[in-house]
């Protein structure tokens, strides 16, 4: 049977996806190729068509993690002021739909502690996303003119929001979650977009 010409970048692109989410949901330690390729519709032995091994994998699933938030950054950078900016990132970020959305939220809170551990490709993939991902941010939130500052603020309201959204997912009391997700929107708020003159 011949397949069409982009069968198999759609393919492998589907494993990325299935993977990607599949490493947020349940992490990096816990997903087994059978469960990457399940989520896939493919069985485990069409893997080694597209990857040597589950380092690369990783490598590009983070790429792929990180891609995916690249529209809900667009439609940030749209907006025409700083506050509203960091406002749309914020209520997006800190909301119980994210927080509850593991497979689909965000990478760095999912599986930051785990990107530290593993060495060569895989934390290498997982750096490079990242630091393009930082950098997306940071475009897209314009929170400063010197290109530096702007890095650094940036960089300094992610920590807050991957904190907050750690914190809240692991409080197992639904009402202490919701608290830190409040006082973090508060804080994220006050010291990124000051109410504009």
């Amino acid at each position: 049977m011949r397949y069409p010409s982009d069968h198999k970048t759609a393919t492998r692109r589907r494993i990325l996806e299935a993977a990607s989410a599949a490493f947020r949901e349940k992490g990096v330690a816990a997903t087994g190729v059978d469960e990457v390729m399940r989520r896939a519709g493919l069985t485990h032995g069409g893997f080694y068509a597209h990857f040597r091994d589950k380092n690369e994998l990783i490598a590009e699933a983070c790429a792929t993690g990180f891609e995916m938030g690249q529209e809900n950054l667009a439609r940030i950078a749209a907006l025409p002021t700083r506050r509203a900016r960091v406002r749309a990132l914020v209520g997006s970020y800190l909301s119980t739909h994210h927080r509850d959305n593991r497979a689909g939220g965000c990478l760095v809170a999912a599986l930051g502690f785990e990107a530290a551990r593993p060495g060569g490709r895989a934390r290498r993939g997982y750096a490079e996303a990242l630091e393009r991902h930082r950098g997306r941010l940071a475009a897209a939130l314009r929170l400063h003119d010197d290109p530096a500052e702007n890095a650094r603020l940036a960089t300094s309201l992610l920590g807050l929001l991957v904190g907050a959204l750690i914190i809240a997912r692991s409080l197992p009391d639904e009402a202490a979650s919701r608290g830190v997700l409040a006082q973090a929107r508060e804080t994220a708020l006050a010291c990124f977009a000051p109410a504009e003159s």
